[in-house]
């Protein structure tokens, strides 16, 4: 199963991206991209930026993750 994660690219070289989620940074080839620029969120797979996704919806996206994560956080018996 694969998980479509927003990632903010924050650098790009040459033809590679580097992408941010929450502080994780990870490189992404943008072979696949025609337009991408700094600042732009992706959804990479295969270590490959595979579509743009608006910022909006890219920041709605990573917030409801984390509040699924801190509420399975809760859930866990101590």
């Amino acid at each position: 199963m694969c998980l479509a994660v927003p990632s903010r690219i924050i650098e790009i070289n040459n033809n590679v991206a580097t992408v941010d989620v929450d502080g994780v940074k990870r490189e992404a080839s943008l072979m696949l991209l025609d337009d991408a620029v700094i600042g732009d969120y992706v959804i990479v797979h295969a270590g490959f930026a595979i579509s743009k996704v608006d910022e909006t919806a890219a920041e709605q996206t990573l917030q409801d993750m984390r509040n699924m994560l801190a509420f399975a956080d809760q859930q866990q018996p101590e």
